[in-house]
């Protein structure tokens, strides 16, 4: 148990100012909340006065302000630094937190890292207009490094329930004995990467299905837009991924099969990228030149072509990530 344990929660913005107010005043309700920390990366609205006024005057919320936009990985690193709590928390500035949460998962045992059920909302709600929740079986999950990274592939046109979505209360004392923190290269995945890491050195990871978390959904969220140098970064971590040694044949495999999947988006988005700048005879013409990039080239556009004659996935508002 860690009953006397308490929380950092950090948060990282960028031109938030719609949101973090909500993000920031639910952080501070429970009593386990030992601060909450906010980075200003850099924004152009006033996200740090709408931060203070979330604060409502508690002497508990630090908002530090970037000069020059560093990215969320680096913001969030330098939150954690700033940290002093026994776990951190990360929230995201259009998200907030449900009352008890962090009683709740600070009472699950034996585990560096603690995450709860997510609840999609929509973008207007928040708080005080939340939709009902969906009922669930209060349990607990053991996640293995297999498992996690398996539950991270959501083939094109199925909703998505990637557990790197999940917003885990990480030990703070495990990230520095272990030397760990998110890699400031990523822009896409680098709670994914992070996590992926933690277990490959021996976090135990434990899921409550009971819901503590409010995420606004939105369809174009910014891990929907893919950059290439984006997608080129959490390919390499996946490539940096499998080069660990120990792992067994099924951790292999699923860790094998993410690199695939993401060497295929790569090198897909990289191809339109081609066809953008030199035209799209040219770009076929190089790809054709080497059979290694041809074929996932054929792939990612046919499995495109094909998710557009489905029907379209069902919204996640009003829906759990684990039903």
């Amino acid at each position: 148990m860690n009953h006397f344990a308490s929380v950092s929660v950090i948060i990282t913005a960028r031109d938030a100012v719609a949101t973090i107010a909500d993000a920031v005043s639910t952080a501070l309700v429970d009593a386990e909340t030992a601060e909450v920390i906010v980075i200003d990366d850099a924004s152009n609205d006033d996200t740090a006065a709408a931060a203070e006024s979330g604060g409502r005057g508690d002497d508990r919320l630090t908002i530090s302000q970037c000069a020059v936009n560093i990215g969320p990985a680096a913001a969030r690193n330098r939150a954690v630094e700033m940290a002093t709590g026994d776990f951190v928390a990360v929230l995201d500035a259009d998200d907030f937190i449900l009352p008890g949460r962090f009683t709740r998962l600070l009472a699950v045992p034996d585990a560096d890292m603690m995450a709860d059920n997510i609840l999609f909302v929509a973008e207007h709600a928040g708080p005080s207009n939340l939709p009902p929740t969906p009922p669930v079986n209060p349990q607990v999950i053991d996640i293995d490094l297999a498992s996690f990274v398996r539950a991270n592939h959501s083939p094109r046109g199925t909703s998505r329930k990637e557990l790197g979505f999940l917003k885990p209360l990480m030990r703070r004392a495990f990230l520095r004995d272990q030397g760990l923190s998110y890699d400031e290269t990523m822009r896409l995945g680098e709670d994914y990467d992070l996590y992926v890491r933690m277990l490959q050195q021996g976090a135990r990871f434990r899921l409550s299905t009971e819901v503590g978390y409010a995420a606004r959904w939105r369809e174009d969220s910014l891990s929907s837009r893919h950059q290439t140098a984006d997608l080129q970064a959490l390919y390499t971590a996946a490539l940096a991924h499998l080069a660990v040694d120990g792992m067994d044949d099924t951790t292999h495999a699923a860790l094998a099969a993410i690199a695939d999947e993401l060497r295929q988006r790569f090198l897909l988005r990289e191809f339109l990228d081609q066809c953008a700048k030199v035209g799209r005879a040219r770009a076929i013409l190089s790809a054709c030149r080497d059979p290694m990039t041809f074929a996932p080239v054929v792939r990612g556009i046919l499995a495109d072509k094909f998710s557009t004659r489905r029907p379209a996935a069902a919204s996640r508002i009003g829906r759990l990530l684990i039903e």
